[in-house]
């Protein structure tokens, strides 16, 4: 596929679409990792992202769809790919009651702030989570006992055929929901809160974002947990038990804050994250005898 040219015929056909050639996707995740997307597409509204889709079918092109892109590690090579980035064009919230409607595009940590100053409590947990809204759907996100299939009852999602619908078939599970495939994308969903006291809700978040502080590695760049949590056990005590915090490949090491967290301690690639990430998963498979998911998400 020559990018370049499908780049001119995107900017033709969708003249207001920000857009971006080689761009590199170390600027767009929160590792600070990867080289560049062949295309870069920020929709600003449905309409357009709807446009996108069907002049991308239209070329054969499957694209990749990222948010904030804090559970993502990109390839040192990049993604020859159309990347569409969902952000704030797609990022509007209102409340009715102790209904919330929310764009995709929106950070949870700003939704939980929202929520509080609403008097709204059940996104608590979520004011830390550094993804947006769209994001931890698609995963069904959490923390410290909370998990977005909690609050999210509807779903507004768009096809790659560029026709939008609407469902309560949600089939959330750990870390993944209905929206996993990557075939459907999450333009926003309705969240079902309840009414309560914000100055409680406020210190639970106050609480939460203390103990976050305290407990995980939130000045060095990550991609958040690493690895799921296997049926038995956490993967952050697993880790520890085997011996590895500290442990390095390159730039790529393991927290010393928590094992669970697999940090870039200065000018890590994805080769070293891969290669660390595979002598933790085989360290904790011969010592531990469990073998451990990526929670991360690769792509290129």
């Amino acid at each position: 596929m020559d990018y370049h040219s499908l780049a001119q015929e995107i900017r033709a056909a969708l003249p207001g679409l920000a857009l971006a050639e080689e761009e590199p996707m170390a600027k767009h995740c929160s590792f600070h990792i990867g080289g560049p997307a062949a295309i870069l597409a920020e929709p600003e509204s449905e309409e357009t992202l709807s446009g996108l889709f069907r002049l991308l079918r239209e070329k054969g092109e499957q694209p990749e769809v990222i948010g904030c892109g804090t559970n993502l590690l990109v390839r040192d090579e990049g993604i020859r790919a159309v990347v569409v980035r969902i952000g704030e064009g797609l990022a509007a919230v209102s409340a009715d009651g102790e209904t919330l409607t929310a764009g995709a595009g929106v950070r949870l940590s700003r939704l939980a702030v929202f929520a509080r100053d609403r008097c709204l409590t059940g996104l608590e947990f979520s004011h830390g989570i550094p993804g947006s809204l769209g994001g931890g759907v698609v995963m069904n996100a959490g923390a410290y006992g909370g998990e977005m299939r909690d609050a999210v009852y509807s779903v507004r999602w768009m096809g790659l055929d560029g026709e939008t619908h609407e469902t309560a078939d949600l089939d959330f599970g750990y870390r993944r929901s209905a929206f996993s495939g990557g075939d459907r994308i999450v333009l926003g969903a309705r969240l079902r809160l309840a009414f309560g006291d914000p100055a409680s809700i406020g210190a639970r978040m106050e609480e939460l974002a203390e103990r976050r502080k305290n407990s995980q590695p939130l000045t060095l760049p990550s991609a958040g947990s690493t690895f799921k949590r296997p049926a038995r056990g956490y993967a952050a005590a697993l880790i520890d038990m085997a011996g590895l915090k500290g442990l390095r490949v390159g730039g790529a090491m393991v927290s010393e804050k928590h094992a669970g967290f697999v940090v870039n301690a200065g000018g890590a690639t994805c080769r070293d994250v891969l290669e660390l990430m595979e002598r933790i998963r085989a360290a904790v498979l011969e010592k531990c005898g469990v073998e451990l998911e990526p929670e991360v998400r690769l792509l290129g």
